[in-house]
């Protein structure tokens, strides 16, 4: 049986993983970041630094918090700009979105349920 504990470091752990932490798709991953019902992510961006495209058809709830930077957000209802840490942005399923960094940023990602796409 796998341990139901762990203890890391984001960067370090996500480097693999476009910096993802937890999440179904982290197969191999000791036993409770292998999860089916969250993903999170530790979101280092340079500034520039964009989205290709808009992801469309989403079927998760998304919470997107800024650690540091300016970080814009597109979606579907409006473009909004994140610039005070701790500013945050939650979406639901339907809603399409985009992103770019204005300037270098850290953001942590967390959607739910972690589903295949």
């Amino acid at each position: 049986m796998a341990d139901n504990w762990y203890v890391g470091n984001a960067i370090a752990d996500g480097k693999d993983n476009r910096g993802w932490l937890l999440g179904h798709f982290l197969e191999g991953a000791d036993g409770v970041r292998a999860s089916d019902a969250v993903e999170v992510k530790w979101g280092v961006h340079p500034a520039g630094e964009g989205r290709d495209g808009w992801q469309t058809d989403e079927q998760r709830t998304t919470a997107l918090l800024l650690v540091k930077g300016r970080f814009r957000l597109e979606l579907s209802a409006g473009t909004f700009v994140l610039e005070r840490e701790g500013d945050y942005a939650v979406w639901g399923p339907g809603m399409d979105h985009s992103w770019h960094a204005e300037e270098d940023s850290v953001v942590i990602t967390v959607r739910w349920p972690s589903l295949p796409v």
